[in-house]
């Protein structure tokens, strides 16, 4: 991992983004971490933008609580209420 306190950060981002396969880059203030350059795998920008999304989160949140109080509904209960056949063996 590599720490870079923002104020000594004079390269151009595409210098720092070239290396986060190899090393996430921490970029701290006084020492703090206010944000970190990460490698991504197996994602889009969709999937990203909705992870950090708090209205979002907040949904998720919701449901999983509902869920866990009401119970969900099983993947063949959802088949049958759309007239689908099971598949797989």
């Amino acid at each position: 991992m590599i720490t870079l306190e923002l104020s000594q950060a004079t390269a151009p981002l595409s210098e720092y983004a070239r290396n986060v396969n190899k090393s996430p880059v921490i970029v701290t203030v006084g020492g703090e971490p206010i944000a970190a350059l990460v490698a991504l795998e197996n994602t889009d920008a969709e999937t990203v933008s909705l992870s950090t999304n708090p209205q979002f989160l907040a949904l998720i949140e919701r449901s999983r609580a509902r869920c866990k109080v009401e119970g969900g509904v099983s993947s063949t209960e959802v088949r049958r209420r759309l007239g689908q056949k099971k598949t797989g063996g």
